[in-house]
Parts: structure tokens; C-alpha cells; sequence
């Protein structure tokens, strides 16, 4: 991996991080608050949506090795460039896996993470039924996405890189409901940007 690749990559983390920081949305703040809402965190864990590599630094920052899937290779690869700027991929496996038709065994995982991803999928149920599926019997999903100000920033955000910010139907509270029909037992949190939900196969 060359040095030129590893900082250019940096750059465009930096800037990105700015630029989120400069309409009051705080990356780092709002992962630690997600991390803090999370814990206990153990076992083997999942990352469902890389994404830019946001969640998957915080998370490799505190020490924690687990695996991380993406549908788009780009942004994997932007992710993995990140995380070995910092010295951490090495804790990290990257996979390249549609939401949908995971290729995980049942019961995989004691902590599936899904962070800012359902807001873009077109098929979040179907999405949510394989997070289920590859859960441990006493295991947790922490289901995380932007409140309506949250959303807002990144409408703002979008804009200005003249892009559309598209964004799915269904609700958190929804994808709360549907979980909780699953037969999970369902905790919920927010702050002013970020909402969460807890969802467990049965309370720690």
C-alpha cells in the first residue's frame, strides 16, 4: 500500500469529517455515542454497511476485531485505506456481501451493528430478516440511523455537492416494530441527531 494512496485517502477523510463538522454534525461524537449505547460489546460482531468507514474506525479504535460487509467495493476500499492509515485494518475483515442475501450461517453473531444504512435501502425488511438471522440466540442488534435533524444535515450536505440524498420509506420506529414481531425485545435512545435501537434475542 503506498504512502501517496494512504494520504490522499486521509485527505478526503479529513475533509469529508470538516465539512460534517461545519453544518454541527460531529462524527466522532455521534460513533462514541452509538459505541456508549452499544456496551456491553462481545463475542463476534458484525458491521452491516461500511459505508466510508466511519463506525468500523470507532470501533476498531477501541479494540474490537469483527467483520464488516459492504455492498459497493468503492466504498470498502475507501473504508480499508482509512483504517490502515491508522494502523487497524489488521483487526478488520472486509467483505464485500449484498445486505440481503448475506453469506453468513445462521446464528453468526453476538452484535450486528448497522449504523446510518437503512435510510438507503430499497428492501429494508428483507434486510433486517438477515441481520435477524445470523444473530446469536443471545445476541444484540444496535440499529442506528439519523433523526429527522440528523437527515436534514445531510439533505443540506448533498445539496451542496449537487447530489440527491435518496432515502427510503420506512422508519426506524417501524423497523423497531418489525423486529419486535420478530421476537425481539426492543430498547430505544436518541439524541439530537442519531436514534438507536437496541434488539434482543433475550435481556442481558
Amino acid at each position: 500500500m503506498q504512502e501517496k494512496e494512504l494520504l490522499e485517502n486521509r485527505k478526503r477523510y479529513e475533509e469529508r469529517k470538516t465539512l460534517y463538522k461545519n453544518f454541527g454534525y460531529d462524527v466522532d461524537k455521534e460513533r462514541g455515542f452509538v459505541l456508549k449505547k452499544a456496551r456491553p460489546i462481545y463475542g463476534d460482531i458484525l458491521e452491516a454497511g461500511t459505508g466510508k468507514g466511519y463506525f468500523a474506525l470507532a470501533l476498531a479504535k477501541e479494540g474490537y476485531r469483527f467483520t464488516t460487509f459492504d455492498i459497493s467495493p468503492e466504498e470498502q476500499a475507501f473504508a480499508k485505506l482509512t483504517l490502515a492509515d491508522f494502523k487497524l485494518d489488521t483487526q478488520v475483515t472486509f467483505c464485500v456481501e449484498d445486505g440481503e442475501h448475506l453469506s453468513f450461517k445462521d446464528k453468526s453473531f453476538d452484535v450486528v451493528f448497522s449504523v446510518n444504512t437503512l435510510h438507503h435501502l430499497q428492501n429494508p425488511y428483507r434486510f433486517l430478516d438477515e441481520l435477524a438471522r445470523v444473530l446469536t440466540l443471545d445476541g444484540k442488534i444496535v440499529l442506528s440511523d439519523f433523526t429527522r435533524e440528523g437527515m436534514e444535515i445531510m439533505d443540506k450536505i448533498h445539496a451542496l455537492e449537487h447530489k440527491t440524498h435518496e432515502t427510503g420509506s420506512v422508519t426506524m420506529k417501524e423497523a423497531g416494530e418489525y423486529l419486535k414481531h420478530k421476537g425481539l425485545q426492543i430498547q430505544s435512545s436518541r439524541d439530537t441527531y442519531q436514534e438507536i435501537i437496541l434488539a434482543f434475542r433475550q435481556m442481558i
